[in-house]
């Protein structure tokens, strides 16, 4: 499913224009980024929680060239998903 699939489903679920279901869904996720940004865990009960953790430097590996190169350190997300998640996705 991508974001116009899923604005489409809240819409249709929700009774509402895709248009405000779009805004809706775009406030939620800049929240949740914004939150992240601040080093904050976002957590949603029943479907998981979203952090940033750092990386350290590597080395890597260019897979055109072969050469090997240094990756920076780096933030990523992590999600880690809740007990409800994880039971339907078995």
């Amino acid at each position: 499913m991508n974001k116009g699939e899923l604005v489409a489903t809240i819409a249709d679920q929700i009774g509402t224009t895709k248009v405000q279901a779009e805004l809706i869904l775009n406030r939620v996720l800049s929240n949740m980024a914004d939150a992240m940004e601040k080093g904050e865990r976002v957590t949603i009960a029943g479907f998981g929680s979203f952090k940033v953790v750092g990386r350290a430097e590597q080395k890597g590996r260019n897979p055109q060239t072969g050469q090997s190169i240094l990756i920076p350190a780096h933030n990523v997300v992590k999600f880690r998903p809740g007990k409800h998640l994880s039971y339907r996705m078995q």
